[in-house]
């Protein structure tokens, strides 16, 4: 079994559990979580031993955007350095959600930027009831480009709009009503309800179910790589730019950003 530093692998009686485990960071997403991440995915699609992925977090939170010591080094890279950076995690998301085997998010508590795209692009999402998820990017002068084009798809442009342009948090119930969530779990079930799911699909044929999970995605497949692709220079782009510099600086520093526009 391959070892990680950021998160923890477990497989047993055909479902396998990744858990990120950076408690002490809110399971922040480091470029280091992000390569583990990547590579735990592969061992599970390769392993015999599981059908079923459920995906979790240690300690309060279940991932709480982008580390900060990652967010500072942002600052200064070329236009090609950000392209590959953001390449990388578009690779991550579309691992996810084209993940051949069906996942599981047993959202344990906050999902914020990065984190809301890992947890809803799982084929399904519980959440407990203290769950906030959000999509933060713009108050930091970031675009939420690579998530916005699942998230589109997902609940459609009007609610799309109102959750990525005013960067607001949300939590369980509202993600529920949008279908982001497809269930509200009490923490001490949240679990043994995802296992009881991984169970009642593990009662099907894993080609099946495999297959079933290939068709739906393909319906989208060609329109989700253009925008993706888009997505990933989009993303790269406002990097360069006067607001994303001061919406860093004006973060790290925790003081309210001052815009110009540019």
């Amino acid at each position: 079994m391959s070892t990680y530093n950021t998160l923890l692998l477990s497989e047993s009686n055909n479902i396998a559990t990744i858990t990120l485990n950076r408690p002490e960071k809110r399971n922040a997403v480091s470029f280091e979580l992000v390569a583990d991440l990547m590579k735990a995915l592969e061992v599970v699609e390769r392993s015999d031993k599981s059908q079923v992925l459920i995906i979790t977090g240690a300690g309060k939170a279940f991932c709480a955007g982008l580390d900060l010591e990652d967010l500072k080094g942002l600052m200064g890279k070329t236009h090609e350095q950000n392209v590959q950076d953001s390449a990388t995690m578009a690779r991550l998301f579309r691992a996810v959600y084209d993940f051949p085997k069906p996942t599981i998010a047993a959202v344990n508590g906050a999902a914020i930027a990065g984190g809301t795209g890992i947890a809803t692009m799982c084929d399904f999402t519980l959440a407990v009831p203290e769950a906030k998820f959000g999509y933060t990017e713009v108050r930091i002068g970031f675009v939420p480009a690579i998530v916005s084009s699942f998230l589109v798809m997902q609940v459609g442009h009007k609610i799309a709009r109102d959750l990525l342009m005013t960067a607001r948090l949300f939590d369980a119930a509202e993600a529920h009503r949008y279908g982001l969530v497809n269930e509200i779990v009490e923490a001490d079930k949240l679990i043994e309800r995802a296992h009881e799911l991984a169970n009642l699909l593990l009662e099907n044929s894993p080609s099946s179910v495999r297959a079933t999970k290939r068709l739906i995605n393909g319906f989208i497949k060609e329109q989700l790589d253009v925008q993706v692709a888009q997505a990933v220079e989009d993303n790269a782009r406002i990097r360069a730019t006067a607001d994303f510099k001061e919406g860093v600086t004006s973060f790290l520093e925790k003081r309210k950003p001052v815009w110009t526009g540019k």
